[in-house]
């Protein structure tokens, strides 16, 4: 199986730096994305730079800085897919840190999903609708460099919704601040 990569997004260090379960959520998620078997994990940050550094020590991630991150998360996947311009995969998965429920087994049903399916795309599928986190194939990497600061990954999967794949993913959609106080 071809080499997939793996984009965590994870620009507003204010809510990605609450403990969830006695870790912030930005190590949640990028643990999560280290167990997957994807390579490279790159997390790509705005906000709160050196604090959220610092709730990844010791985790083998590229870590990547978006000084547009204020612009909106197309400026961010755009920097995470950028990170991987020497990179020999075959697709990424792009995530986000606010969903500390997603594993390491579910995020590598995705890449294995889209070699069973071919699909271009797999995405979750919650709350009614799809989103992230989503494999894109290799290919799909221009659509996503084409993303407007405002637009965001499920801009992309409802456009081409008929090369995606949706897989079911009720523990998908972010939580709140107060179920993460709640732990």
């Amino acid at each position: 199986m071809l080499k997939s990569a793996i984009i965590v997004l994870a620009m507003n260090g204010s809510k990605q730096l609450l403990e969830f379960q006695g870790k912030p959520l930005v190590r949640h998620a990028a643990e999560a994305a280290c167990g997957s078997g994807c390579s490279p994990v790159v997390i790509v940050l705005g906000a709160w730079e050196t604090e959220m550094r610092a709730a990844l020590a010791g985790l083998r991630v590229e870590v990547v800085v978006n000084r547009r991150w204020e612009e909106g998360t197309g400026t961010s996947i755009q920097a995470g897919l950028s990170a991987l311009a020497d990179c020999d995969v075959c697709g990424a998965i792009v995530a986000s840190a606010d969903q500390p429920f997603i594993t390491s087994e579910y995020l590598r049903g995705l890449v294995t999903t889209h070699f069973e399916s071919l699909k271009p795309i797999v995405a979750s599928k919650y709350a009614g609708t799809a989103g992230v986190p989503a494999f894109f194939v290799q290919s799909a990497f221009p659509v996503l460099m084409a993303l407007k600061p405002d637009q965001d990954c499920k801009d992309v999967i409802l456009a081409h919704s008929a090369d995606a794949l949706l897989v079911e993913c009720p523990e998908g959609g972010p939580v709140d601040h107060v179920r993460v106080a709640r732990g």
